[in-house]
């Protein structure tokens, strides 16, 4: 809303008002609005939360201080959506269809994720809401996202082609398709060439490949949005661990969707231009400012845990986001932490029922999964698990901690995975 009216205002002749034309200096006060959003009137909402006795149940699992943790305000998750939501939409270009597939994105799974942990506060059903119906929601997202990329005149990108300067020498110029273009190319990490369409799979379909290919970056939308939004709900089970792991990945995201949106950067990196994506570098300042600002209250020991209402929607806002910008094959790297909670759990199902089947006994892999639980089971304790160590439990803050920084590590991998070809 400030963009149009500064910018109405700049036409007018008042000075200063250009400087909403700037993607950066709106970021930096999306940034600065999110945080205080989050810490300044996110405690008024804890405040709230306490008030109404909308605290967590907590599940008695032998972990070290885990009920200590028992009657902690939850859905705090509405302070990340609010410290997300109001910036945008006073900062952001709103007729930019980057920014309204973010903003929808944020609506939609935040309902779902409050309407599962309202079933579990307030009508005292610890299962929430069923698990096929959030799948439903999470495909239903999906299938907004990917046919909204396929339809909408503005998603589209300027694909990357290098030439050489001369025979006497290596250096290499980058140039660009002369026209933007509708197409399903993405960025793949490690690869000389590193884009690569999903239109290629239907090769065999001659002209009709391009359909094809949209189809299948429909299904893999759909796939993406729903792994990478359980993988974050999966993750939030330690003080401050989802909401860290986030923002870091939020920082990474940012800074690619900047190089996208800008032809000097993308053509120095190699990489497809994305007219427009630049934008979402004023919703990446948000989430990162909200994620941060809501750490204020949910680093160990936690006054406010974010509840489905934020663990689905930072997930399902990371997914969308790097679909937006084409780096989708990125996310196993950026959300490596996502990925191994995800396959923890995973695995540990599939061992048990095997060995169930095979020996009449269930066994685990791990102590406990998502894995971060791992690590606060002592080892040697009577649970048959194939992995026992560490045998002493490991504290809650280095945990989270040592998570942080590899995932740290992961984003920093991501990027410079831009040049490693």
């Amino acid at each position: 809303m400030f963009y149009y009216l500064f910018n109405y205002l700049g036409k007018i002749g008042l000075p200063g008002a250009g400087m909403f034309q700037y993607i950066s200096f709106r970021a930096g006060l999306a940034f600065i609005l999110s945080m205080i959003i989050a810490t300044v009137y996110g405690k008024r909402i804890i405040n709230y939360l306490q008030q109404k006795q909308i605290g967590e149940t907590i599940r008695n699992l032998g972990l070290e201080g885990q009920m200590s943790k028992k009657g902690t305000p939850t859905m705090g998750g509405v302070i990340i959506i609010l410290a997300i939501l109001i910036p945008v939409l006073l900062l952001a270009r709103l007729n930019n269809v980057y920014i309204l597939l973010m903003l929808i994105t944020t609506a939609w799974l935040g309902g779902i994720g409050f309407l599962d942990d309202y079933i579990k506060v307030f009508r005292k059903n610890k299962e929430g809401l069923q698990g096929k119906f959030k799948i439903v929601g999470q495909i239903g997202l999906g299938i907004i996202v990917g046919l909204t990329l396929y339809l909408s005149p503005q998603a589209l990108i300027r694909e990357n082609v290098k030439v050489m300067k001369c025979q006497e020498t290596t250096s290499v110029v980058v140039q660009y398709k002369g026209d933007n273009i509708k197409s399903t190319t993405t960025t793949i990490p490690f690869f000389k060439n590193n884009n690569f369409n999903y239109a290629d799979v239907f090769n065999w379909m001659g002209e009709h490949k391009q359909a094809g290919g949209w189809i299948l970056f429909v299904l893999v939308t759909i796939f993406i949005v729903t792994a990478v939004s359980n993988g974050a709900n999966l993750t939030d089970g330690l003080d401050g661990l989802a909401t860290g792991s986030s923002a870091i990945q939020g920082v990474t995201l940012g800074i690619l969707a900047y190089v996208s949106g800008n032809i000097n950067y993308a053509g120095y990196l190699n990489i497809m231009y994305i007219p427009g994506s630049g934008e979402l570098v004023v919703f990446a300042a948000a989430f990162i400012g909200a994620t941060i600002g809501f750490l204020w209250y949910n680093s160990f020991p936690a006054q406010v845990f974010m509840g489905d209402t934020g663990s689905l929607t930072i997930g399902g806002i990371i997914a969308v986001f790097a679909i937006a910008i084409h780096k989708e094959f990125l996310i196993p790297i950026l959300c490596g932490v996502f990925l191994v909670e995800n396959l923890s759990v995973m695995l540990q199902v599939s061992y048990f029922k095997i060995t169930k089947k095979k020996f009449g006994e269930g066994r685990r892999l791990f102590k406990m999964a998502p894995l971060h639980h791992h690590f606060q089971k002592p080892g040697n304790s009577g649970i048959q698990a194939l992995f026992q160590k560490p045998l002493i439990p490991m504290p809650e803050s280095k945990i989270v901690i040592r998570f942080w920084i590899i995932g740290m590590i992961l984003a920093t991998l991501t990027i410079i995975t831009l040049k490693m070809r």
